[in-house]
Formats: C-alpha cells, structure tokens, sequence
C-alpha cells in the first residue's frame, strides 16, 4: 500500500512486496478501480499470494466499506445556498431586531478591521409564524418548510472564519479557506465507498457552481474516483452517456483495450490523478449507461408526487427537479448528492431573496415528505446550509440590502439521526454574534460525519507526509442535536 493509499482509521500495513514492477502493475490497477481494471489486479494479487481479504481492500476502492461505529446515516443529501442566506429572515427568530430597528450599535473591530465603526439595526423584512407541534418559528420566506417545522433541527450558533464569498464557499465544502483539499463528499465517498458500483458515490446537481468553483466537489489528494459527477439539468444531463457502438460486447472490448492502454501509461507516471479520474469516469459511465437514462427519466413519475416538488412531467430542471433528481440518486445508492442554489448574495435589495425562497422552499418542503413517506428519511442525512448569514446591522440606515457576515448564520437539518423540532445555539438578541452552544465549521463537519459512522479524527489520509482530515486538527461532535 502506498503511502497516498491509507486506511479510514490509524491502523496501516506495509506493502508486502517492494519489487519496482509489483509496485508499478498494482499501483497502476489499484488506481484504475473496478471493471477490467478490477478483475485483472484481482488475478494479479492472487498470483502474488496476498489474502482474499488484502484483495477486497486493495481490488476496488468504491466497494462499500465498514463504518467506524453505528451510523445514523446511511447518505447525505447537501443543499447549498449559494451567496449567503440572511439567518434573521429564515430560522434566527429576532423579536428585539424587529423592535430595536434603527438604532445604533458600536463594534471597534470589524470584518478583520480595526476602528469606530457605528451601525444601524436593520429590522427583518418577513415576519415569523410557528410551526408544527414544536413551535419552531421559521421566516414567511419559507411557508412550505415552516410546515415540516417537527423534522428540521436548527443551529443558530454557526460560526466560520471568512467573510469574503471564495474562502466561505471553499471552507463550507473542504473545511479550508485558503487551499484546495478534497470536499466533503469527497471524504464521504473515500470513507464510505459506494453502495451501486453503475453510479457515482458523490454526484452534485446544479446548473451553476458555488463561488469556490469545482473546488468544491474535487477530491484533490484523494484518488481521483471520489471527486464529485457534476449533472447539468436540462435535457442531457449527461453528455454522451447513449452507446455509440453497434452492440455492448463490442463497447466492452473498446473500454478493455482502452483500459489496458490507459493503465499502461499511469503505470509510469502514478501521481497523474487527471488520468486517474478519466479512467474511473469511463468504467463509471459504462455502468451509467443503463441505469442513469432511468433515473433522469420522469415520464412515469405520478402526478400526485410531481406536485409534492411542484414539477410537471415534461420538467428537466428547475430546484424541484434537482430535488426529485437527489432523491432517485439516494434511493439508488448514490452516497452523496449536492443541489445548489445561487444566488443569495443581497447587497442591494433583501427581496432579492423572494424569487429564490420560492424556487426551492417548496421542493425542500417535498423532498423530506417525500423521504419521510419512502421510510428513506431516518438514514437519510438533509442538510440545509450556506456559506454565512448577512448583517443583522447596516452602515447606511436606509439601505435595503444586507452585507456578508461570518460571525454567525443558521443551518438546518432534517433526518438521518438529527433531533427533530429542535433548536439547538443561539445568538445574541440581535443576531450578531453567538450567545450559547457556539458551533465552529469545524465541529459542523465532525457532526455530520458522526451521523455517517465515521469518526472524524480516525478518517485519515497521508499526503505530502502528514495526516490530513477534513476537520484539520480541529472539531467537536455537537452531539446535543442527535436524536
């Protein structure tokens, strides 16, 4: 095992066989991954006498693996609100906000700046109403959602360290905000693998892409198979997927000779993860083939469950259609999906925020029903998120707009072993800073990997020769919102 190939846990074994061709032919295969790839190291390591279990370690890194402990969650659904929702006009309840509006307040540092700086309290522009038997209160932006109040489980106590739209998005997806590291379903899918060896483990359906760009679903220093598949909604999803050869036995042969020849020369340069990944996308896409063209195919879908997402049968995008789009995937194994919505960044004018509540508040709302009827939501993880909130303050008295800020946001949860109808940190009267239960990026990402049975200090990687982990060397399990 080379040292870019190590273990979810601490424990590793040395390569058995140091010989330059062994090294080479099996470092080449084992990064190739299943298909022929697959069956030709398994014949390989049998030759070299390795065990039948080292060969179901080494043979395929996609295969379904054990989880640290009992998972709550078996995969993630990840909502990505691109630009940064206002907390004190969602799930940031602020009842003195609304009656303080327009008075001064006085920060000495700001942003990262030192000076005298005087705000204005800005009032919430849409009211909040309680829903369901918890009485959660939930902004009038998000009516459909409001309803489902008993599954969400919010955190109002959500802290992260940039300010700027680039270093918030990168550190939400990778847990750092000033280099590239591999996202965090990346690390789902290297920690996890894949329970549907036709589909990617880490799929991200968006017509648009979060600030940080594909950053954000890459695998960097992870092999390159657990990178995020980017699905386009429109009428080809996926371009190229229809076989273009006269039958699948001839395709076959195509993809093995191809395979040969793409393995030979990773062979030689086994740092190439450009090469890596393409050889994984092929094998991957000659499984898609079949069952993708099902899974984007909505024509058989009733109308009664296309009205649950607000969709009609002739639908091929839209958030509805991202939404029901994530639900096939999870029902098919799919380990890790991301939606994103864009953009929420209101400088100007807070109703920008009206049209995008409406494009995703109620296929947000349908997809947990969905879910919940399915029996799929109990280990099914619904997250609900943004790089930061917006100022509850302005400089400008009048301004109808918020800026960005870090110093606190909200985040909601449904499912996959979360507390439902639960609030859980709060911020200061005014929604500036936390006031109880501060819960740090860091600790955010522990949780949620927790929920999947990983444990956040054990799901390791060496690179460059060091351990690296999505939380770096910090994060807490919030475990006060697991039910």
């Amino acid at each position: 095992m080379s040292s870019h190939e190590v273990s979810s846990g601490r424990d590793r074994k040395p390569n058995r066989d140091l010989s330059p061709t062994a090294i080479s032919r099996r470092h080449a295969l084992m990064r190739g991954l299943g298909g022929f790839g697959a069956l030709a190291l398994s014949a390989m390591l049998t030759e070299e006498g390795l065990s039948q279990s080292d060969q179901a370690v080494q043979r395929h890194q996609l295969t379904e693996r054990k989880t640290h402990f009992k998972a709550k969650a078996k995969r993630v659904i990840f909502i990505f609100l691109n630009g940064g929702l206002s907390h004190v006009e969602s799930f940031d309840y602020k009842p003195k906000l609304f009656k303080n509006a327009g008075k001064k307040v006085k920060f000495y540092q700001w942003q990262g700046r030192d000076g005298d700086y005087t705000f204005y309290l800005k009032r919430p522009q849409w009211e909040f109403k309680r829903g369901g038997q918890s009485g959660l209160m939930v902004g009038d932006l998000f009516p459909h959602l409001r309803k489902s109040a008993d599954d969400l489980c919010l955190i109002n106590s959500m802290v992260t360290d940039h300010t700027n739209h680039y270093e918030a998005a990168l550190g939400m997806h990778t847990g750092s905000f000033t280099f590239s590291r591999p996202s965090f379903g990346s690390w789902v899918s290297y920690g996890l693998g894949s329970e549907n060896k036709n589909l990617p483990s880490f799929v991200v359906v968006s017509p648009t892409l979060p600030y940080a760009g594909a950053q954000t679903f890459g695998s960097d220093f992870l092999p390159g198979i657990h990178q995020g598949v980017h699905i386009l909604p429109g009428m080809r999803p996926i371009e190229n997927l229809s076989r273009r050869s006269p039958s699948r036995r001839l395709q076959e042969l195509e993809l093995e000779l191809l395979s040969k020849a793409n393995k030979k020369h990773l062979g030689g340069t086994p740092e190439d993860k450009l090469l890596e990944a393409r050889i994984r996308s092929f094998e991957t896409a000659f499984g898609m083939q079949t069952q993708a063209p099902e899974i984007f195919d909505l024509s058989q879908e009733n109308q009664k469950l296309l009205d649950l997402y607000g969709l009609n049968k002739n639908s091929n995008s839209g958030f509805g259609w991202q939404c029901l789009i994530a639900r096939r995937l999870a029902e098919q194994g799919v380990r890790f999906i991301e939606l994103v919505s864009s953009n929420w960044d209101q400088h100007g004018d807070m109703n920008g925020h009206i049209p995008l509540a409406k494009q995703i508040d109620q296929p947000i709302a349908g997809l947990i029903q969905d879910l919940k009827q399915r029996g799929m939501l109990e280990d099914t993880l619904v997250v609900l998120t943004t790089e930061f909130g917006r100022t509850p303050h302005h400089l400008d008295k009048m301004a109808k707009g918020r800026e960005h800020h870090h110093q606190v946001f909200s985040t909601a949860l449904a499912g996959g072993g979360v507390r439902g109808g639960h609030i859980h940190g709060s911020s200061d009267d005014f929604g500036i800073e936390p006031a109880t239960d501060r819960v740090h990026l860091h600790d955010f990402h522990a949780t949620l990997l927790h929920l999947m049975g990983l444990d956040h200090e054990r799901l390791t990687y060496t690179h460059a020769g060091r351990d690296y982990r999505l939380t770096d060397v910090y994060g807490e399990v919030v475990k006060e919102i697991i039910a």
